[in-house]
């Protein structure tokens, strides 16, 4: 009989006035004990709406069914039908709105801890003694993945376990995409990032890192001159969005995403660090979603001593996960809701010293369906800061675009697809943040494994 308790087992995690200042994970885990007890909550519905929630449609009640006899190896060859990479999902994906969300149990209470349930499976699977992956058979095809990110990873391991040679081309010096250098430590440690790699090279996937494509290499240059027969563009959107409004050039302000880079990838964090970054005392960051959330969880880590995040909007539309805005709160992190920076004031060297506000009110709903906020008259404030992190958005960067003939984008930037990813040049397809700009991890996984489909039934109907 299913355990009705309507409380998830709880997950361990550090104290918040010691994390705040340590980039070690908050979540600490489930033990064996914990996992078994909360996957005997799942009813095991007959229509596994949990499935249908979830963008890569893993067979959540088969592995958490598993979980409750205690076989985890099962439950982990599962989970890895659908997921190349379940112990990034398990940490990062927003599982609130989509597997939990459609979760029996949270009629009543709260739904079964899926996450927490694949990211003890997954953990339990890496801590084993390597084994030795059993590569399929090569069919003699090549295929380019252009970005490491969770949809080039997520294509490029599909594509292996059917015997294509992949290659993947990461700009960066390391893979994992926005994995490694978006994503802070505390929520997600680059071990297992590096872990889940290592499992896809396992299978044959060859990195080639410090690779540029539309400046190293085209992509026409891949297809004309190296031999790959299709293209998998999954290469984000790095490209930061500012407000355009007067201060920005001054010396303190970042992107969140350059903010993030120096502090994840370079561990700008760490004392002997050769990478620059800013040690502030006032931070504000401009922003509601998970990226806002990062940067000021991580400002308060690298020293700052008041961090606020500021937002338009009310806490209602947040976009950031709650969990992640319970945990930057807990830490100390002050939201200023209603609130929008309209300058950004300097001192006389040209660092950042102020911020100038207004205070915004809500009305009618806009094209997205949210209240349209505006602003309130005579409300405009001025607050201490001495760095200012933009995290509003981001769009992908225009150089693929420049670079590859007769392929279509949108006036935004992102790549028009298909609802199998192929774009308008025949042989390229292309998913994740490129397409969509910027999104969840687990979204991004579903494009990559859609258009893996498509590049396998494009190739082989070409009958070579």
């Amino acid at each position: 009989m299913p355990d009705m308790n309507p409380k998830k087992t709880p997950m361990p995690s550090q104290d918040p006035k010691v994390r705040a200042h340590n980039f070690l994970e908050v979540a600490q885990g489930y033990t064996a004990e914990m996992a078994q007890k909360e996957a005997a909550r799942c009813l095991n519905c007959k229509h596994r709406p949990c499935v249908s929630g979830c963008p890569v449609h893993i067979a959540i009640p088969d592995f958490i069914a598993q979980v409750v006899m205690g076989d985890y190896a099962a439950a982990y060859d599962i989970i890895a039908e659908s997921s190349s990479l379940p112990a990034v999902c398990g940490r990062v994906c927003p599982q609130e709105s989509q597997c939990e969300k459609q979760c029996v149990r949270g009629i009543k209470g709260d739904p079964v801890g899926i996450g927490r349930l694949e990211r003890f499976v997954a953990d339990h699977h890496n801590a084993q003694p390597e084994s030795r992956v059993k590569r399929p058979a090569p069919n003699g095809h090549k295929v380019a993945v252009v970005g490491s990110g969770p949809s080039g990873l997520t294509c490029a391991g599909d594509l292996a376990k059917k015997g294509y040679e992949v290659t993947v081309f990461e700009a960066l010096h390391l893979a994992g995409g926005v994995l490694v250098y978006g994503i802070p430590e505390f929520r997600l440690p680059k071990n297992i990032v590096q872990k889940e790699v290592d499992n896809l090279t396992a299978l044959g996937v060859k990195i080639e890192t410090n690779m540029v494509i539309g400046k190293v290499l085209s992509i026409d240059e891949l297809m004309d001159e190296y031999g790959f027969e299709a293209v998998f563009i999954g290469s984000g959107a790095g490209l930061p969005r500012f407000m355009n409004i007067p201060g920005e050039n001054l010396c303190g302000v970042y992107s969140a995403n350059e903010f993030l880079t120096r502090t994840n990838l370079m561990k700008a964090y760490k004392h002997n660090a050769l990478t620059p970054i800013m040690h502030a005392k006032k931070v504000a960051v401009v922003g509601g979603g998970n990226v806002a959330m990062d940067a000021a969880r991580s400002a308060l880590r690298i020293g700052a001593e008041k961090v606020y995040i500021m937002y338009r909007r009310s806490e209602e539309e947040l976009p950031a996960r709650r969990e992640e805005v319970r945990h930057a709160k807990e830490e100390g992190v002050e939201f200023m809701m209603l609130t929008n920076p309209v300058e950004i004031l300097g001192n006389e060297d040209d660092f950042v010293k102020a911020v100038r506000c207004r205070k915004m009110e809500l009305g009618e709903p806009d094209a997205s369906g949210r209240r349209k906020p505006t602003e309130v008259p005579g409300s405009e404030f001025t607050l201490d800061a001495d760095c200012v992190i933009m995290a509003i958005g981001t769009s992908p960067n225009p150089l693929i675009k420049s670079t590859t003939k007769g392929l279509e984008t949108q006036k935004w930037g992102g790549i028009i697809v298909d609802e199998n990813g192929r774009t308008s040049r025949e042989g390229v397809f292309a998913g994740g943040d490129a397409v969509t700009g910027a999104a969840t991890v687990i979204l991004a996984m579903g494009e990559g494994k859609t258009a893996a489909r498509a590049i396998d039934e494009y190739i082989s109907s070409k009958g070579v």
